[in-house]
């Protein structure tokens, strides 16, 4: 999926090397748009109208992308795949013709039913804001099953902890700052929880004007320009602190802060001005950083 992985744990088995990998081959196989012959590339080549069924992790990821899209009024939309292709951050790395606005939210052309799924019109999935918390999810799970009880994974950037480290000390984690921003470091412990960071600098396309973010705006079809660095969410769930990040950095530094503060998330947006970052703190942030 184009990102690497980590996991550190606490008196692990001989055999969680291979569980963890086991998991991460079953993710890639359902959900990963560099495959042709995963599930998810396999749906987006079905002709619109089609019933395709569909493997239970996929399926579990797809209504959670669609809840997300119903939550943040399409802010986060797992149908976006064409348009994020046509400006080259897709499977194929080329630049294609920029796509109009849609004239309908992408996300409610899918139908789910019974572990079965179909697109409407021609729109293809793409995961990428939700399927690596989701893998980050399943890997705890199966440590957990295995009665591995203190843990730090990590992939791509998003992180889950659970239990403590050997010296009793929690799972402290830095969040990065964007590069060139004058920020403080803000450090958490991840017990019990879990954090994922979208950002500008991560993946990104040098234009004209500067940069091109990764992160496309499901109403214009077009990358965001709302000068968002960076978002993080703490949440207990990475998959949904994944959805969230994309989510918030895609409505920006009003109404992302806005609907993450009505939703009770602890997320934390940079915002570029100039050559400075000004940091904006849900109140839930703050009060667990009292």
């Amino acid at each position: 999926m184009g990102t690497s992985w980590s996991a550190q744990l606490v008196d692990p088995p001989s055999d969680c090397l291979e569980a963890i990998e086991a998991v991460l081959a079953r993710v890639i196989a359902q959900m990963s748009n560099w495959e042709v012959a995963s599930d998810i590339s396999r749906f987006n080549r079905t002709l619109a109208g089609e019933w395709v069924a569909l493997p239970e992790d996929l399926m579990t990821v797809m209504r959670a992308g669609l809840d997300m899209a119903r939550i943040s009024d399409g802010a986060f939309d797992p149908a976006i795949g064409h348009a994020v292709e046509a400006w080259g951050f897709g499977p194929s790395q080329r630049i294609g013709t920029a796509p109009v606005a849609p004239v309908a939210p992408p996300w409610r052309t899918i139908e789910l039913a019974d572990g079965e799924a179909r697109r409407l019109r021609d729109v293809a999935l793409d995961l990428s804001g939700i399927a690596k918390g989701f893998a980050v999810d399943a890997i705890a799970d199966a440590l957990t099953a295995m009665g591995i009880v203190s843990f730090l994974v990590e992939i791509g950037g998003e992180l889950r902890g659970a239990g403590v480290k050997p010296d009793m000390q929690p799972w402290w984690v830095d969040l990065e700052s964007p590069p060139g921003l004058a920020l403080p470091v803000l450090r958490v412990a991840l017990c019990g929880l879990s954090v994922a960071t979208s950002g500008d600098y991560r993946r990104f396309r040098p234009s004209a004007d500067g940069r091109l973010s990764h992160s496309i705006d499901p109403a214009s079809g077009a990358p965001i320009a709302n000068d968002v660095a960076s978002v993080s969410v703490l949440h207990p769930q990475a998959m949904l602190a994944d959805a969230w990040a994309t989510a918030i950095t895609v409505l920006g530094p009003d109404r992302g802060m806005a609907l993450a503060t009505r939703e009770g998330l602890a997320a934390l947006l940079i915002r570029r001005e100039g050559a400075r970052g000004r940091e904006y703190m849900t109140p839930a942030l703050a009060a667990m950083l009292d």
